[in-house]
C-alpha cells in the first residue's frame, strides 16, 4: 500500500490542503470578530438569532480546523480577541450600521464561503478534509438560505437589475 491509502487522517498533507485550510482558518477567525461586532449593533431579533447561530458554527468550524493544523505540526494564524458586547442603543444613530447592511454583507460572506469551501474541497486528497469542508459547505448553503428568506421577509433584498428577455412575438 501507498503512502495515501490509509488513514486519512494519518496522510500528511499538501501544500495546497494546509494553504486552504490555515487560510480558511484565518478568514472565519476574522468573520468572527465582524460578526461580534455586527452583533452589538443589530436592533433585528431574528437578525441577531441568525447572527448568533453563524458565530456558534464558526467556533465549531475553527476548533476542527486548528485541530487538523495543530495534529499535522502547523502553525496557526493570528487571531484577535473576541469583541466585548454592547448595546446598540448605546452606538450613536450615524455611527451604527444597519440591520438591512449587516443582513447584506452576511449574506455576500455565506456564498463567498460556499466558493472557498468547494475550492478546498477540489483541491483535497485526503478524504477527512474534503469531507470537512463539504460538511461546512452544506452548513453554509443552509445558513444562506435562511439569511435569504430574512431578507426577502423583511425586504431588505437588495436586488440587482432584472433581465427580463425581449418580448418575442409570435407570427400568426
Amino acid at each position: 500500500m501507498g503512502i495515501l491509502s490509509g488513514n486519512p487522517s494519518k496522510e500528511p498533507m499538501h501544500s495546497g490542503e494546509v494553504t486552504g485550510v490555515w487560510a480558511y482558518l484565518m478568514s472565519t477567525n476574522g468573520l468572527m470578530r465582524l460578526y461580534e461586532t455586527f452583533s452589538n449593533h443589530v436592533g433585528d431579533d431574528d437578525l441577531k438569532q441568525e447572527l448568533t447561530s453563524l458565530l456558534h458554527t464558526m467556533k465549531q468550524e475553527t476548533q476542527e480546523l486548528a485541530k487538523v493544523l495543530k495534529e499535522n505540526g502547523i502553525g496557526l494564524p493570528p487571531t484577535t480577541p473576541e469583541r466585548p458586547v454592547a448595546n446598540a442603543q448605546d452606538i450613536p444613530t450615524g455611527a451604527r450600521l444597519l440591520d438591512p447592511e449587516i443582513a447584506n454583507i452576511v449574506s455576500m460572506n455565506l456564498g463567498q464561503g460556499l466558493v472557498s469551501c468547494s475550492m478546498v474541497m477540489g483541491q483535497c486528497i485526503r478524504e477527512d478534509i474534503g469531507m470537512m469542508f463539504g460538511q461546512f459547505h452544506a452548513a453554509k448553503a443552509m445558513a444562506g438560505m435562511k439569511m435569504l428568506r430574512l431578507l426577502k421577509e423583511k425586504a431588505w433584498l437588495v436586488v440587482p437589475p432584472l433581465h427580463v428577455a425581449p418580448h418575442v412575438q409570435s407570427k400568426s
